[in-house]
């Protein structure tokens, strides 16, 4: 299974089906027992090669997207919507997707340009204010084919281009994802939990419930993070830089890493030789928060890819970054 594979499956937050399905044929082609918890969430548990007693690792990264959900059709037939995880809506007016699981093509709609208004132009159209466009002629007919809660995804092609930079939806957390079933193919000193995870995006929620089910010693979070890195956008205020390798959080809104497992991973990155950045904002949040604060609390770190315009129907990430998030998560966890 690879990333395009990956990217361009559908899985917004609590409809994480199909990507789930994929990756339980996956996994159980590759030899594992994958199980399925309470909240959705994928794990399997692969014993280490170090002597008793092994610490145990819980590897996260979650499977779902953010996306759309209906609420309710008008009378001539445009679905009404709200989101499922952080969208700006300004990344949403014409775009295309696909509703419900039969993939039913729509169109974001709104005002064209030319009736609008100087005072119009000046408004960021909220969410409510969108319409999707199914071709639908009446409420009658939208709602028989996207009644109230069905799912909707954009509908984005995979692309690679320019220097080594690849185009798609759901970078975050599919990097993840993919990294996660590659480092499955390894060898370890330590115990893995794997956990592919449900929800993260409105509440790391997955998250919440397999580390405590699970009971780790020390958790690796593997993510994708916003970075700012435009051109126009002054360096000091760079989240992360596309190119520049893993980013390593010391801090964000919803954990702080555990100081000794944070310059631990520095160390290993520095002395293999693999390209890593300290991630520069404090803003957001992902499951390294509720995976510290389970049980007891656990020693947690975030690694993650940075991407460009995430949370929209075009992300853009620089593959070596994934690359660099595999390299040193497999260096980490033999050095642990």
């Amino acid at each position: 299974m690879d990333l395009k594979t990956l990217t361009e499956l559908n899985a917004p937050s609590g409809h994480e089906q199909a990507l789930r399905r994929a990756l339980l044929e996956e996994l159980k082609a590759r030899g594992f027992e994958p199980t399925i918890d309470r909240m959705g969430n994928v794990v399997v548990v692969k014993p280490g090669t170090g002597d008793a007693p092994r610490k145990r690792v819980l590897l996260s990264a979650h499977m779902d997207e953010v996306g759309l959900i209906v609420t309710s059709a008008t009378e001539d037939g445009f679905l009404k919507v709200t989101t499922a995880g952080g969208i700006d809506p300004r990344v949403l007016v014409s775009k295309r997707v696909l509703v419900g699981d039969d993939k039913i093509p729509g169109v974001i709609g709104a005002v064209a340009i030319h009736l609008q208004s100087a005072a119009d132009r000046k408004h960021v159209l909220a969410v409510r204010e969108l319409s999707v466009d199914i071709g639908a002629k009446s409420k009658d007919e939208a709602e028989g084919k996207a009644p109230k809660g069905t799912y909707i995804s954009f509908d984005t092609d995979y692309v690679e281009y320019g220097d080594g930079y690849a185009c798609g939806k759901a970078f975050d957390d599919r990097v993840g994802i993919w990294n996660l079933l590659r480092i499955l193919d390894g060898e370890y000193p330590v115990d893995i939990v794997a956990a592919f995870a449900s929800e993260e995006e409105v509440g790391c929620r997955g998250a919440k419930g397999a580390a405590f089910a699970q009971e780790p010693d020390i958790g690796i979070i593997l993510e994708g993070t916003t970075c700012n890195d435009l051109g126009d956008v002054p360096e000091t205020q760079h989240v992360c830089k596309t190119g520049a390798g893993v980013c390593v959080s010391f801090m964000d809104g919803a954990s702080i890493a555990n100081r000794d497992l944070f310059k631990k991973t520095l160390e290993v990155g520095a002395a293999n030789g693999i390209p890593h950045q300290v991630k520069n904002g404090t803003s957001g949040g992902n499951e390294g928060g509720v995976v510290q604060r389970a049980r007891g609390g656990i020693p947690t770190v975030v690694l993650s890819v940075p991407c460009r315009y995430i949370h929209s129907p075009s992300s853009v990430i620089k593959l070596s970054d994934v690359e660099s998030q595999l390299d040193l998560t497999k260096a980490l966890l033999k050095a642990l």
